[in-house]
């Protein structure tokens, strides 16, 4: 099922809809003291990061990322390395720039960026997290868990999801990632991975239908 979403029925794309508005924090941006990008498979996600450093919403710009499950085997240069080239050819200097080139999961994400910060003796307070629209708020959860003393808006790029698939994420991994994520969402808080977020009935209902339909290749089996 790798058809552009357009092509879809319309009851997964009204179900994925539903998963997609909810992934997102809606946050409105200003000025932080750091745009913290988290890696993943999306190059758009680091053009989004640039641009907002460009724009001078943070003096820092930092691209966080090993090699995950989306890219691992794929790409021979890890994310973050991959994402800050593609800062340096849109014009950000490399003195304003942080790599942190280790991590395979949200969670080491931000406890590595950490301990870089730590190292370099940084302490920003404000931030920018950017990260693909469908993980806005499963950052968000995390970094209010690792980080709960600062403050924090989300962000993705700016794409309608209508517009999202592309040769690199088609419909179908879009939706089972979108599946998967809200799973995350749902039991992660009780491991302590990251805080409690509410899921509406009408949210939980269009997850279980898309798994229902084959939408499930992203879940975690405990």
């Amino acid at each position: 099922m790798k058809l552009p979403l357009e092509d879809l029925s319309p009851k997964i794309w009204n179900l994925a809809r539903i998963l997609w508005d909810y992934h997102h924090t809606n946050h409105t941006l200003s000025p932080a003291d750091c745009i913290l990008v988290l890696g993943s498979n999306d190059i758009r996600v680091a053009e989004r990061g640039a641009n907002l450093y460009l724009q001078g919403y943070a003096p820092l710009l930092v691209y966080s990322g090993g090699l995950g499950n989306f890219t691992q085997g794929v790409w021979d240069e890890t994310e973050a390395e991959k994402f800050a080239q593609v800062a340096f050819q849109m014009g950000v200097p490399e003195s304003a720039v942080l790599i942190e080139n280790k991590s395979t999961n949200t969670g080491e994400n931000l406890r590595n960026t950490q301990a870089i910060f730590s190292e370099k003796g940084l302490n920003p307070h404000r931030f920018i997290l950017v990260q693909k629209p469908f993980m806005e708020r499963r950052i968000l959860a995390t970094f209010e868990i690792h980080w709960p003393d600062k403050e924090v808006m989300v962000t993705s790029p700016q794409i309608p999801l209508e517009d999202y698939p592309n040769d690199d994420i088609s419909s179908d991994l879009l939706i089972n990632a979108m599946v998967g994520d809200l799973q995350r969402i749902k039991v992660y808080p009780e491991k302590g991975f990251q805080t409690y977020q509410e899921i509406p009935q009408e949210v939980w209902r269009a997850y279980e239908d898309l798994i229902h339909l084959g939408y499930d290749k992203h879940l975690i089996h405990e």
